[in-house]
C-alpha cells in the first residue's frame, strides 16, 4: 500500500551515524531517506561540537514511500504548430526545455559556443595562453557561466520547483544528497557531464539543439509587435511564435538588439568587488577551529556581510568556493573579469570568495542611459586588461596582498600564492576600481575580521575585477505570463533578463516560464 511516511527530526554530533542512530532509537521502522540534512557549526571555532540537523522520511515493512511531486507523470500535450526557440543552453534554458519536453513539447534550443567538453578545451588556451574566444569562454557554451562558477545550488527563493531542480539533477547523475543537503554542491567537474546527459536527453525527447548558433536578430512582423522567429550568426534562420530569452548575464548585444526593437526595459542595479583567496585551512581553522583537521566536516564556508551606515551602501561575500580556484571569465578581448570555481571534492589549497559593494543606477551611474551600467562594467575590465599588458602580457589578473590594500600601499612583489590558472601580477587595484567601491571594501574588511579574527592576514590576496554579479539591466515581462509587454512571444528568462542569480533560481525561472507557455497552448 501507500504510505505517507512519518516525518523524523533530530539532531546528531557530526561524528554520530544516521543510521545506527536510526536503528537504535527508531527499530520499528524498516528503511528511511533523508529529506534535510543541514550542518550547524557555529561557535566551533570556540571547541564547540558541531551538529547536524536532519529531517528524514521513515516507513515499516510493507509500506513504501510516498512519490515527490515533481516525478508525477505528465498530461502530454500536442506539440506546438512552430516548436519554441530557446536561446541559451544554460541553467534557465535547458529546464524550460526540460519542463516543456515533460508534456510532449520538444523546442529548439540555439547555444552561441560549443558542447561542454569542446568548451573547456577553448577555456583552457586562455587561461594557459591567452587565446581569447569571443564564442566559447567561462560565460559562453553549453551549461552557461553556471558550468564555472563551483556548481553551487544556494538559493534563497521560495518555490516548489527548488525541489523539482534538485530531484532532475539526481536523475541526471548528481550524487543522491543533492536532493536533501542543505546548500548542496555539484562542482564544476561533476555539473560538466550532467549538463552533456540533460542535452543528450532533450535530443532523444525530439528537441533540436544547435551549437555554434549565435542569435543576432529577433524577427518581427511588419508592426514590430510580435514575433516572427530569429536568424543566426551562421544565417539560420528559425521561424517560431515564442523565443525562451535565456541568454544569460553577459551577453550584452542583445540588449543593443532589444533596444532597436523598442522592448522595454529598465537599468538595474548590481554589485561590484573584488575575489578574497585565502589559504584553505586558515578559513578552515577560523570557521571550524579544533575540529578542521582530521574530520569529515569538509571545506568551511563562510558569509560575510556589512553595510555602511553613511551611505547604506552594502558590502558582502558572494559566490564562496571552498577549496577552489580564481578563474579569469572575461568575455570580450579588452577586459579582464575573475570569478571563482570548484570542484565537487573542494581540496585545492585555497578558498575564496566575491566581496562586492552595491551600485545603485542613479546613484554610481547615471538612470538617463539604459547601457549605462554595461558602460560601467566594461570600463572597469578594460582598465584591469590595460594595466595587464602595461605590467605583464595581458592574459594575467591583476592582484594585491590583502593588508596592502587595506593599507593603500602598492606592492608589485605577492607574497602569497594563487589558484588562478591565468596567473597573477601586483598592482594597486585602486587603479582598476572606483574609489567608493575601495573605500568601503576597506571599511567592512575591519568588520569582516571581527566577525572572523585572521581574515585580515599576510596570505590572503586581492584579485580584480568582480564585475559579472548580475545583469545591469531588467528585460520587463508580465507578472502573470512572463511575456514581454512590448513585443508579443517574446519571454525574458532567467538571469540575463534580471530575474534570478544562480544557478537554481535560473533553472526554475526556465520552469516558470516554460509553464507560462504550457498554460497558454
Amino acid at each position: 500500500m501507500l504510505y505517507m511516511a512519518q516525518k523524523l527530526q533530530f539532531t546528531l554530533d557530526f561524528e554520530e551515524d544516521v543510521q545506527q542512530y536510526l536503528r537504535k532509537n527508531y527499530s520499528d521502522f524498516s528503511d528511511f531517506r533523508i529529506i534535510s540534512q543541514s550542518l550547524d557549526a557555529r561557535n566551533a571555532n570556540r571547541g564547540k561540537r558541531p551538529k547536524y540537523h536532519y529531517v528524514v522520511e521513515a516507513i515499516k515493512n510493507g509500506e513504501s514511500f510516498s512519490e515527490l511531486e515533481s516525478l508525477k507523470n505528465f498530461k502530454q500535450l500536442t506539440p506546438f504548430p512552430r516548436k519554441p526557440v530557446i536561446v541559451g543552453a544554460g541553467p534557465a534554458g535547458l529546464f524550460a526545455a526540460l519542463r516543456l519536453s515533460e508534456y510532449g513539447v520538444p523546442s529548439i534550443i540555439l547555444e552561441r559556443g560549443e558542447r561542454a567538453h569542446n568548451r573547456m578545451i577553448h577555456i583552457s588556451k586562455f587561461w594557459r595562453y591567452g587565446q581569447f574566444d569571443p564564442e566559447n569562454n567561462v560565460c559562453y557554451g553549453e551549461g552557461g557561466a553556471g558550468l564555472f562558477s563551483d556548481g553551487k545550488l544556494i538559493t534563497r527563493i521560495k518555490s516548489p520547483f527548488v525541489q523539482y531542480v534538485m530531484d532532475k539533477l539526481v536523475e541526471f547523475g548528481a550524487p543522491k544528497e543533492t536532493a536533501y543537503m542543505s546548500n548542496p554542491h555539484l562542482g564544476s567537474n561533476k555539473i560538466r557531464k550532467l549538463i552533456g546527459e540533460i542535452t543528450d536527453y532533450l535530443r532523444a525527447k525530439g528537441c533540436e539543439i544547435h551549437y555554434n548558433c549565435r542569435v543576432d536578430k529577433i524577427i518581427t512582423d511588419s508592426d514590430g509587435k510580435k514575433i516572427k522567429g530569429v536568424l543566426c550568426s551562421d544565417s539560420q534562420q528559425f521561424e517560431t511564435d515564442h523565443v525562451v530569452l535565456a541568454t544569460g548575464h553577459s551577453a550584452k548585444e542583445i540588449y543593443f538588439h532589444l533596444e532597436e526593437l523598442n522592448v522595454e526595459m529598465k537599468a538595474k542595479d548590481f554589485a561590484v568587488g573584488v575575489r578574497v583567496e585565502h589559504p584553505r585551512r586558515l578559513i578552515d581553522f577560523i570557521q571550524h577551529g579544533p575540529f578542521s583537521e582530521g574530520h569529515e566536516l569538509g571545506s568551511a564556508r563562510y558569509r560575510l556581510s556589512w553595510e555602511n551606515p553613511k551611505t547604506k551602501k552594502g558590502t558582502y561575500s558572494f559566490c564562496m568556493c571552498p577549496g577552489g580556484y580564481v578563474l579569469s571569465s572575461g568575455t570580450e578581448a579588452d577586459g579582464i573579469v575573475v570569478n571563482g570555481m570548484s570542484n565537487f571534492a573542494r581540496n585545492s589549497p585555497w578558498s575564496n570568495s566575491a566581496l562586492v559593494v552595491s551600485v545603485q543606477s542613479g546613484i554610481d551611474f547615471t538612470d538617463k542611459e539604459l547601457m549605462a551600467g554595461l558602460k560601467f562594467q566594461h570600463d572597469i575590465e578594460k582598465k584591469a586588461y590595460e594595466l595587464s599588458l602595461e605590467q605583464a602580457s595581458g592574459k594575467e589578473v591583476p592582484a594585491q596582498g590583502l593588508k596592502d590594500f587595506l593599507d593603500n600601499k602598492e606592492n608589485r612583489e605577492l607574497k602569497a600564492k594563487t589558484s588562478c590558472p591565468s596567473g597573477i601580477f601586483g598592482a594597486d587595484l585602486g587603479k582598476v576600481l572606483p574609489e567608493f567601491i575601495t573605500n568601503h571594501l576597506r571599511r567592512a574588511l575591519q568588520d569582516f575580521d571581527r566577525k572572523m579574527n585572521g581574515f585580515i592576514s599576510n596570505d590572503a590576496l586581492f584579485l580584480a575585477p568582480e564585475t559579472r554579479t548580475s545583469a545591469p539591466i531588467t528585460i520587463i515581462r508580465d507578472k502573470q505570463t512572463l511575456e514581454s509587454p512590448s513585443l508579443k512571444g517574446l519571454y525574458p528568462c532567467g538571469e540575463g533578463a534580471g530575474y534570478a542569480g544562480g544557478i537554481t533560481s535560473a533553472a526554475v525561472d526556465g520552469i516558470k516560464v516554460a509553464e507560462s507557455l504550457l498554460a497558454q497552448h
